[in-house]
């Protein structure tokens, strides 16, 4: 597909402050758009007696209060800013966190869509010479299999529509097609390898040579590579690549060669990170994820609260790139766990139990006990079902934690039903069953 778009824009090189000029810019065309067209914002203004002209700097979105999950729900309809009849596309999120919320796209916004995860791909060291093998699915109202195939045209690059599963289907295809990138969910690449092992595939020595990945953190708060990456790299020394991306937000955040951090594409979204108080946090230090888009024409957000905490770096990257970089996900703040005194974040008992080489497959429950405090549940396949098996469990999680939750042994199909319930798709580790 060809296209005379720049997808190595030159501001995510230029200074903080050409940046946050450029970004005022669109900015204050991006409001005059919402306060003629949403109605939404339109009541919003009008209830706290916000002037629209009055928002023209950065620092001035804090006199817009923030749009939660539950208004996206409750008034859905009334942030559409176009005619039905401009609608294209319908997808909806995953419903993590509760119901799915419903989204529409534009031409201009798969538009925007394709070119957002074009120059992702970009950042992530791809070309047009490239033929990505997607593995993630592109029906059930998914955004993200979407995005990548539209970016994957966008660059020009070739791409084969595998979806979810089936790790016989997936090496099939690396040999008749020959990839060189898969685009997976990291702990999917676990299960390649196990395919491959049993059945004699000589998978070190395909044409695959990088992961884009998604859906599960990649590195730890200090960047280095998690437990999961770890394993991935031991047995398929392949380039690992982690993004951040949402439906609400319509852009991605991706790592370059360096690793450090997910980059800002500076003309799709203006990003905030706050603190419990909603007051900006500092580079380095944990803060939820406010982002306003840019660009949007279907459902625009103004300081939409993902409920993301993340950290967020803006010194210059090795790269050349000088946009600020998004750390990885440390947990939500409504998935946060008071455990005996500890504050926990379910990636945190991910990479631990990641870390237990005879642990084949888990999920995480959280529920309330009897005097009303958080407990912790993990539901683990392990060939070892031994309490000496549990003890060392426990042992490994003191040992990070200084707590250590419940353990009960399941087996691996009974872990997966749970992992993957009807309609879901992607794996949900993570099950909340606390009194609200």
């Amino acid at each position: 597909m060809s296209n005379n778009l720049n997808l190595n824009p030159e501001i995510e090189r230029k200074s903080p402050l050409e940046i946050k000029l450029f970004q005022e810019q669109l900015l204050r065309k991006q409001i005059a758009f919402i306060a003629k067209k949403s109605p939404f914002y339109k009541k919003l203004f009008q209830k706290e007696k916000i002037d629209p002209n009055s928002i023209r700097t950065i620092e001035d979105l804090s006199k817009i209060p923030l749009t939660a999950k539950d208004d996206l729900n409750k008034f859905n309809d009334q942030f559409i800013c176009v005619d039905r009849s401009q609608i294209i596309d319908y997808i909806t999120t995953s419903g993590t966190l509760g119901d799915p919320v419903t989204f529409i796209l534009t031409e201009k916004d798969l538009e925007r869509l394709a070119y957002n995860e074009a120059i992702s791909f970009v950042c992530s060291g791809c070309s047009p010479e490239d033929i990505f093998q997607l593995t993630t699915t592109i029906d059930k109202r998914f955004m993200a299999g979407l995005a990548y195939f539209l970016g994957a045209r966008k660059l020009g690059a070739g791409i084969v529509r595998v979806g979810a599963g089936i790790p016989e289907l997936q090496w099939d295809t690396i040999s008749r097609v020959n990839p060189t990138t898969i685009i997976a969910v990291p702990s999917f690449i676990i299960k390649l390898i196990e395919y491959a092992e049993k059945n004699n595939i000589d998978y070190r020595n395909t044409s695959v040579n990088k992961a884009i990945c998604i859906g599960e953190p990649l590195r730890k708060q200090d960047l280095s590579l998690s437990t999961l990456a770890e394993r991935i790299k031991e047995k398929w020394d392949i380039k690992l690549y982690s993004t951040y991306a949402s439906t609400e937000m319509s852009t991605a955040f991706a790592e370059c060669k360096e690793g450090a951090g997910g980059h800002h594409h500076p003309e799709l979204i203006i990003v905030e990170f706050i603190d419990e108080n909603g007051n900006p946090v500092k580079p380095g230090e944990p803060g939820e994820v406010i982002i306003t888009t840019l660009g949007i024409e279907g459902m625009p957000l103004l300081r939409f609260n993902t409920g993301d905490i993340c950290h967020h770096y803006t010194d210059p990257c090795a790269c050349g790139r000088t946009t600020m970089r998004l750390g990885p996900v440390l947990g939500r703040r409504k998935q946060m766990i008071k455990f005996k005194g500890t504050t926990v974040y379910p990636p945190a008992l991910y990479d631990i139990l990641d870390d237990i080489s005879e642990i084949d497959n888990y999920i995480v429950e959280t529920y309330t006990n009897d005097i009303g405090t958080d407990e912790i549940l993990i539901k683990a396949s392990c060939k070892d079902q031994s309490e000496a098996m549990i003890k060392r469990i426990k042992d490994h999680f003191r040992a990070k934690l200084r707590v250590s939750p419940a353990i009960e042994f399941l087996n691996s199909k009974e872990i997966d039903k749970i992992k993957h319930p009807e309609n879901s798709r992607k794996p949900v580790i993570f099950h909340d069953k606390r009194i609200q």
